[in-house]
């Protein structure tokens, strides 16, 4: 599944038993996979400092969730042509150990394997200001996926607005790609070529009589160029001072005159426009032969599958995930930049869930900051009903009141503002890594 739990419970001898039997039973009837899920000691501060980022995380959590869920369907749209490959596309930054910070992992391995980055996001700043490093860089990715998307959606709405001119009837679609110089008589003063959308039933009869609709027309001047379903589009050659009656006569006939100038640099420009958004179009995404394979690297107990950027087979050294990004051979400018950002909002997003369960654990079990934080993987959906009573039975010491309302929906949890089904004896905090659906 791609279902997580982040939960926590004080780190007393008591808990930490607690803790240890959760893992005996979860192990023993297979409903999880359990890992630690290690946070570092922050600046904690004052109590209400604390109430306050709880709920700016709260907010900055669902924030980061949607924008990442917004990213990812950016890649479906950008990879059209091969959407059986955009899950291999949506991956992290390494981040496990020192050794593969330069490699791409999945996205499971990833949480599973979390280790917060101090680089990025110093834990001995205060913990307003690492949350507020987090908001101003998902504010920027969001900024910046508005503009991305903005510009590509009006590169396909323009290159629609092309393909749907070649796509009509022979009365309303582009004829640039039907007609060619040969076809008419031009630069002369006296004559004209015109085009005549004829109904197929009336072919015989165009033959015998468009020669006699008016006076001054070119003998043998008719020729077809095109059709569809319904007719055909004649060319025919007449004296300009009879265009008029021609049209009238041709009406009458049920033949239409299409209006129509042969601009020899019209239908170029307008030709190379089409060449041109559809190699913008296609550019945005080239099917990446970079990131495309499975590793093999594994952890004990644990599968990871692991991508090199630049080279499929071995990391290249002294280079920047980002150098490496933008060596991905046969990717389009789009696609690439969606891909490095998806990764950074990504590990942004599961650190504002480390700070969530830290918040709230220090809010739930007091100072000084003593609790451990575990990683639940539930095995299956069906599961889930079973393992969250295991979690309730085991915990139920941490908070009596709200064990016993979990089981009786109706009885209310003095002071606390959430309904039961938000709220449990224990930290809890859940992850969907179901991001396409």
């Amino acid at each position: 599944m791609s279902e997580f739990w982040l939960i926590s419970a004080p780190g007393d001898k008591e808990n930490l038993q607690a803790l240890e039997r959760m893992n005996t039973v979860t192990a023993k009837s297979n409903l999880s996979y359990n890992t630690k899920f290690t946070i570092p000691d922050f600046k904690v501060g004052t109590l209400d400092s604390l109430v306050g980022l709880s709920d700016e995380l709260a907010k900055l959590d669902i924030f980061a969730e949607s924008l990442i869920r917004r990213m990812a369907q950016s890649v479906v749209e950008v990879m059209e042509d091969a959407k059986g490959k955009v899950q291999e596309n949506l991956l992290a930054n390494g981040g496990l150990k020192e050794k593969m910070k330069c490699l791409k992992i999945d996205l499971t391995s990833f949480v599973t394997h979390f280790e917060w980055d101090m680089a990025k996001y110093p834990a001995k700043q205060p913990l307003v200001s690492v949350v507020d490093t987090l908001a101003k860089q998902l504010a920027q990715i969001e900024t910046d996926l508005k503009s991305r998307t903005a510009a590509y959606n009006t590169l396909k709405t323009n290159l629609e607005n092309l393909e749907k001119k070649s796509m009509g009837n022979l009365f309303t679609r582009t004829l640039s790609d039907i007609v060619s110089k040969e076809d008419f008589v031009l630069d002369s003063e006296y004559l004209i070529t015109l085009l005549v959308i004829v109904p197929k039933p009336s072919y015989v009869q165009w033959q015998k009589t468009y020669e006699s609709l008016s006076d001054m027309v070119v003998p043998r001047s008719t020729k077809l160029i095109a059709e569809d379903k319904e007719g055909g589009l004649f060319t025919v050659t007449l004296f300009r001072k009879v265009i008029d009656d021609f049209k009238t006569k041709a009406k009458e006939n049920k033949f239409t005159v299409r209006e129509f100038y042969y601009d020899e640099k019209e239908i170029k420009r307008e030709r190379e426009e089409m060449t041109r958004l559809l190699s913008d179009k296609k550019q945005q995404y080239q099917t990446s032969c970079v990131a495309l394979k499975k590793g093999s690297s594994t952890f004990p107990d644990h599968k990871v599958k692991v991508t090199p950027l630049g080279n499929p087979d071995r990391p290249t050294a002294g280079q920047s995930d980002r150098e490496r990004e933008s060596e991905g051979e046969g990717e389009g400018p789009l696609l690439r930049w969606l891909k490095v950002n998806f990764s950074e909002a990504f590990i942004a997003w599961i650190h504002i869930k480390a700070l969530r369960v830290f918040v709230e654990s220090v809010l739930r079990y007091g100072l000084p900051v003593n609790f451990q934080a575990v990683l639940l993987q539930p095995h299956k959906k069906s599961c889930t009903k079973r393992l969250r009573e295991v979690l309730n039975s085991v915990f139920r010491h941490l908070d009596e009141v709200a064990a016993a309302s979990i089981l009786d929906a109706s009885v209310e949890i003095p002071g606390l503002q959430l309904s039961t089904q938000d709220y449990f004896p224990y930290v809890y905090f859940h992850i969907d890594l179901s991001l396409l659906d």
